[in-house]
Parts: C-alpha cells; sequence; structure tokens
C-alpha cells in the first residue's frame, strides 16, 4: 500500500516521525511522498534521500553535552542558537543533494518573514531546504535562501497536508507532534520549581558548554535576565497548578515574556493545525503528546523513536 506522509512541527518531539516511518516501512508500507515542518522536514528529507537510518544511530549516540555543543548559543544574532553544527552534521549524512533528484516527491515548508507567507520548498539544495523549515522563532537564526528570509514553517503551516494534495496514495497518514496526554493526573501535584532550583540547573547547563563559550553567553543581562523571567513563569504556574490539584480556585499566574511567547505559539500552532485538518483530513491522524519530550531535548532520540513507533502501531492496528 503506498502512503503519503506528512510530519509535523515539534522539535525533539520530531525523533517521533522515525519511528512512525520504521513502523509503516516494516509493515510493507510503501511512502510515495512527504511534507514536513520543522523537525518534520528535517526527517522527511533524510528519508526521501535514503539517510534516514544513518541519521538514527547519530542521533541515538548524541549526550547532553553533544548536543549543547552542538546549538551552538548566541545572544548577539537574531537566533538564541544558530545551530550552524547540527546542520554542517546533517549535510555530512546527507551529502550534495537536490529535492528534484530525490526518488519521491518531497515538500519542505517555510515561513517567509518579510512577507508572511507559506513557502513551499521542492527544488533546490535539500540541506537548505531543510536548514529554512527548523528555524524556530527566537530559538534558531533565520536563514536566507534566494533573497528571502526564512524561519520555521510551524509559524503558518505546522501540519502540512496541502503538499501531498498531488501525490498518489492509497492512504494519508499524519504525525501531529501537538497532541495531548491521556496519562496526565490532576490529582497529582506538579513538583516545585524554585529559583534556587532553576539556577543551579542554568549553572549545570553551562558547565556542559565549553568554559568561553559559557562566560560570553551566560555571563550577560540578557541571560540574567532570561533566567529571571523563565523562573517567575515556573513558579507562578506550579503554585497555580499546585492549588488546582487541591481543589482551590486558582489564582492566575503571572506568565513572564518567555512563557508568554511558548504559549501564544502552543495555541497558535494546535489551531492552525486543526484547520489544516478540517481542510484536508488525513485517512490516518497519529499525535505525539507534548509531553513525550521537551522541544530542546534533542538528547532522547531512542527513546522518543520507540514511542513513535509505539504510536504508530497501535494507530494502524486500529485502522485495520
Amino acid at each position: 500500500m503506498q502512503i503519503a506522509l506528512a510530519l509535523g512541527s515539534g522539535g525533539a518531539r520530531g525523533y517521533a516521525h522515525i519511528g512512525v516511518i520504521n513502523e509503516l516501512t516494516e509493515r510493507g508500507y510503501q511512502i510515495v511522498g512527504v511534507a514536513g515542518s520543522s523537525m518534520g522536514a528535517l526527517v522527511g528529507g533524510l528519508h526521501a534521500a535514503g539517510r534516514l537510518d544513518e541519521f538514527a544511530h547519530w542521533a541515538g549516540s548524541l549526550t547532553q553535552r553533544a548536543v549543547l555543543r552542538l546549538l551552538d548559543p548566541s545572544l548577539s544574532s537574531p537566533g538564541v542558537l544558530r545551530a550552524g553544527k547540527i546542520l554542517d552534521a546533517v549535510r555530512d549524512i546527507l551529502g550534495d543533494v537536490a529535492i528534484e533528484d530525490l526518488p519521491i516527491p518531497y515538500t519542505s515548508v517555510a515561513t517567509d518573514l518579510i512577507a508572511g507567507t507559506s513557502v513551499w520548498l521542492q527544488r533546490g539544495a535539500l540541506d537548505d531546504a531543510i536548514r529554512a523549515s527548523i528555524a524556530i522563532p527566537g530559538i534558531f537564526t533565520p536563514h536566507v535562501l534566494d533573497g528571502r528570509l526564512l524561519a520555521d514553517g510551524g509559524i503558518l503551516d505546522p501540519l502540512p497536508m496541502a503538499p501531498l494534495s498531488g501525490v498518489k496514495a492509497d492512504l494519508t497518514v499524519a504525525v501531529s507532534l501537538a497532541g495531548g496526554d491521556p496519562a496526565v493526573r490532576l490529582d497529582e501535584p506538579p513538583a516545585r520549581v524554585t529559583t534556587a532550583r532553576l539556577s543551579r540547573m542554568w549553572r549545570s547547563t553551562t558547565a556542559l558548554l565549553d568554559t568561553s563559550t559559557a562566560q560570553r553567553v551566560m555571563d550577560t543581562p540578557a541571560a540574567r535576565s532570561v533566567l529571571s523571567r523563565f523562573s517567575s513563569s515556573l513558579e507562578d504556574g506550579a503554585e497555580a497548578a499546585e492549588s488546582l490539584a487541591e481543589g482551590d480556585s486558582p489564582a492566575l499566574p503571572r506568565l513572564g515574556s518567555f512563557e508568554i511567547m511558548n504559549r501564544t505559539i502552543d495555541i497558535a500552532q494546535s489551531a492552525l493545525a486543526r484547520h489544516t485538518l478540517a481542510t484536508y483530513p488525513p485517512d490516518l491522524l497519529i499525535e505525539v503528546p507534548r509531553s513525550a519530550c521537551r522541544s530542546l531535548e534533542y538528547h532522547r532520540a531512542e527513546e522518543v523513536i520507540e514511542i513513535g513507533q509505539e504510536l504508530a502501531a497501535a494507530a494502524l492496528d486500529a485502522l485495520g
């Protein structure tokens, strides 16, 4: 059976896409077209180029120390993380590949930050198309390509179904990385996150970076400001959730700018994904819960791949 596959955005949760593809191929399905946003564009491009197994092996070997170095932090660039070292590693795996030479149709979805439009990248260098699509706003530096300033495809199209409309397939499968978590229990109070604890986490993270990089990036007023706002957001959110678990009427949390940005993106992308699914309903929707891992936990490849494969197996079994 032939499959057209849409792979959604969601940072490191996108490793689950690898598990989904593994399950599909192990069951004898043939993927004849793929479209992806952000991490979905990365995984989809690697699969289309026949290099996904090699990438999965490399990603599974990454430690937290290695990931932090690859992310290449900077407060002087348009994104906190340059991510150039990650793309260098991906280029080494991919080689020099043009999208039009791939054996199956492939679309990387990015966003033109100047025109405010979604961009389908279906020709040209595959690594450029991937780099443009993974540029998460405020996190990874935007990518200039053909005179356009491009960023994460998930800004406008977090689950790209439309590019698959012209692909001849027996089944259309969409993989969303923004699913809810049915295992979450409201009667269990969350762990308390304090400023002191977050500061210790921050210091332990900087210890994993090169000393010179840590000093440049973390010992700045901007970094200290981010830490202060982020810790305030976590404390207020934990207090509100704990009050809800105890059955009290929770006070509204005082959200810092970092938390407001994250929630705004999540809300907007969830709404856009629902609209996409209503307009282009897939034959099968696989939803990976947001709790599977955090967006920048790129050192957890093996377990997230396994989650994706288990979810795909359950969905395919239910499909019959």
